[in-house]
């Protein structure tokens, strides 16, 4: 059954009967939405709660800490698209490039929608305060996610359609525009008199990085043509012409 098919309210107990099998789910939403607004240092147990709509007394028989609650976030929110991320490059059967497309667009779309992408943000601006927050963060998110597109980057390599490269460095380099709009829509967006098309500036930045490690012989996707060209150098019409310059005086 889908979100817009129809269900019978008598398939669901009432509110009351299912409220603590919720409240895990309800607790997290309010973490979520208070890390994102106010930070982590920022951000009280109490305000959590009430958010939830429960005591603080009874988020406490769930989560042992704010610490844990955070951890809990990141594990119930991020750390489940690193395993689409990871099933989606396993049941890919088409060009490298196009795979390495839409990991970036869809981690970023997932990102967004669900106000995920102001995590990051959090953990860097405060990783020096909490280092043992920017650690679990680096191991579970970060390593995890470099992983992934390490394993496409290879696949591409191998595979003739990417050039040779330092797949460390590639792969901090493909990361780096997702990072760059997750930091910017949550602090210097507001600035900006036109909104930030994150879409656009993330197609643009996919186009370049594609240019960059395509193979000599490699055609990334529908980008390809414009690969063998920007390869090509121009001819000036001063180039043309000396030529036969130089003949009139010979």
């Amino acid at each position: 059954m889908t979100l817009h098919e129809h269900q019978n309210p008598n398939d669901h107990p009432p509110r009351w009967q299912r409220r603590k099998d919720a409240r895990p789910t309800e607790i997290l939403a309010a973490a979520l939405a208070e890390f994102v607004e106010h930070g982590y240092a920022a951000t009280k147990l109490e305000d959590v709660a009430r958010r939830a709509g429960i005591t603080k007394g009874t988020l406490y028989l769930y989560f042992e800490s704010k610490e844990g609650l955070f951890k809990a976030v990141v594990r119930e929110t991020i750390v489940p698209l690193l395993t689409a991320a990871e099933r989606m490059v396993d049941d890919h059967a088409g060009s490298p490039e196009e795979l390495l497309r839409r990991l970036v667009l869809q981690w970023w779309e997932s990102l967004d929608g669900a106000r995920l992408a102001g995590i990051p943000k959090l953990v860097m601006s405060e990783a020096s305060n909490f280092p043992e927050l920017a650690q679990f963060w680096f191991d579970e998110v970060v390593q995890r996610g470099r992983q992934i597109f390490a394993g496409v980057l290879r696949r591409g390599i191998e595979d003739g359609a990417f050039r040779e490269v330092d797949v460390d460095l590639a792969v901090r380099t493909i990361l780096a525009p997702v990072l760059m709009a997750a930091i910017w829509k949550h602090s210097f967006e507001a600035c900006e008199r036109e909104r930030f098309e994150v879409g656009p500036y993330l197609e643009a930045s996919i186009g370049i990085y594609l240019r960059g490690v395509a193979a000599p012989d490699g055609s990334p996707g529908p980008s390809g043509a414009g690969v063998r060209a920007a390869r090509t150098v121009p001819t000036t019409s001063a180039e043309t012409t000396a030529p036969k310059a130089e003949a009139r005086h010979a």
